[in-house]
């Protein structure tokens, strides 16, 4: 086996782009992303994550004059210095911080109100992996980031408000089937009823290639420790790569009107399955593909790997875990699009906004089932599909963390 080279694998086999997908539209608003980000200060929440710490590396091309980093992960933060400051012309700026805490910690509130004006604020905070559904602690865990201290960010910034402010969402919002989606869903209700106090897009994106925490990342983790691979053999996405992610957001966070969602004009044959991927990448980097009937089977042929070895045992099934959609879609046909402002970027533009009352109220009514010690899981499930219309929730039974 060789080291591979990721970018590459991505390129070849996964977007089969060797120039991103949203170059075009890079060159066309050139002068107005520098306009708006040359010497202007930025606050990027969650951006040791991977779409945060590429949106960072897109938005330093344009010399912003300060960069302050806000995020749980200490470890990550230190990478993403590490990467920053280690990669070719990269430029940045003499005041450039990071801070590991939670987006919802007092000391947050001190930065904000000591250190605005942030001209440009970010959030890439979010619990975004189908797997975090798994009961009803993981799912308060998820809707508290997601929905109830974004409600919280929000408010702050009423007081500190920015000129951009861009808060990621998801694909699965559109016509969920999975609390995550749910949640964002509602994410997406909730800034746009902030819409008349400050600027404020979103985007709903593909599967980011290699992004930390997905399957694909995980191919690396299983390679270094001799492990098999286990894959769903049913299930097809549009794939990003990881610059293609930040520059997406970035595009949606500077260009974008207020109460715009973007998303990636993609068209369904670029679609790809993930056992595809999987058994392109195991060619790569110099193996065939074992496939394995069982679990146990592929643990055991993993067990006698060995320096020697040509092929790699691969696990693949078929997909059964709860919220898990066989399709992705970025948009619902009751959402009115534009398709015509940007070569490789379609938005959903809104024009009537939720009013802050109903949407405090949806709100409320969670943190109030939430507070119930006995709650379940199906209670939660039935008061967002009470709050979400068209929510319609697939429930297996079984979860991401019951397989390999």
């Amino acid at each position: 086996m060789h080291f591979p080279n990721i970018d590459f694998f991505i390129k070849t086999y996964i977007t089969k782009r060797q120039e991103s997908l949203f170059k075009e539209d890079l060159e066309q608003y050139q002068k107005e992303l520098t306009k708006n980000i040359q010497g202007k200060f930025i606050l990027v929440i969650g951006g040791a994550g991977t779409i945060g710490a590429h949106f960072i590396k897109a938005a330093l091309k344009y010399n912003p004059a300060k960069l302050y980093v806000i995020d749980h992960d200490e470890n990550g933060l230190t990478e993403l210095v590490r990467d920053i400051r280690s990669t070719k012309d990269c430029k940045v700026p003499d005041i450039f911080i990071t801070y590991p805490l939670n987006f919802n910690d007092p000391i947050f509130e001190k930065i904000v109100a000591q250190e605005s004006p942030f001209h440009i604020i970010a959030n890439f905070a979010a619990h975004k992996h189908v797997r975090s559904e798994k009961d009803h602690f993981s799912i308060e865990a998820m809707l508290n980031n997601n929905l109830i201290h974004a409600q919280h960010l929000l408010d702050l910034l009423v007081k500190h408000k920015p000129e951009h402010f861009f808060c990621v969402s998801t694909d699965k919002a559109a016509n969920p089937v999975n609390v995550m989606g749910a949640s964002k869903k509602m994410m997406e209700e909730l800034i746009l009823s902030y819409t008349n106090d400050f600027k404020i897009t979103t985007a709903r994106f593909a599967n980011v290639a290699f992004s930390n925490g997905s399957l694909l990342f995980g191919f690396m983790q299983r390679l270094m420790k001799k492990q098999p691979l286990s894959v769903p053999s049913n299930i097809k996405r549009y794939f990003v790569s990881p610059t293609e992610a930040g520059e997406l957001c970035l595009l949606a966070c500077i260009l974008g009107k207020t109460g715009d969602i973007f998303f990636p004009k993609l068209q369904e044959n670029q679609l790809t399955y993930f056992s595809d991927i999987t058994k392109n990448f195991l060619k790569y980097i110099g193996y065939t593909c074992d496939i394995c009937s069982t679990e146990e089977e592929a643990k055991q042929k993993a067990s006698l790997l060995n320096d020697k070895s040509t092929a790699y045992p691969v696990y693949f099934f078929n997909s059964d875990t709860s919220g898990e959609k066989e399709y992705e879609e970025f948009y619902t046909g009751e959402e009115k699009l534009d398709l015509h402002s940007f070569k490789a970027l379609g938005k959903i533009s809104n024009t009537i906004f939720p009013e802050k009352k109903g949407i405090t109220f949806n709100i409320q009514t969670i943190q109030n089932i939430l507070n119930d010690k006995s709650v379940k899981k199906e209670e939660i499930v039935n008061t967002i599909k009470l709050l979400l219309p068209g929510f319609k929730h697939i429930e297996t039974g079984k979860s991401l963390d019951q397989k390999m």
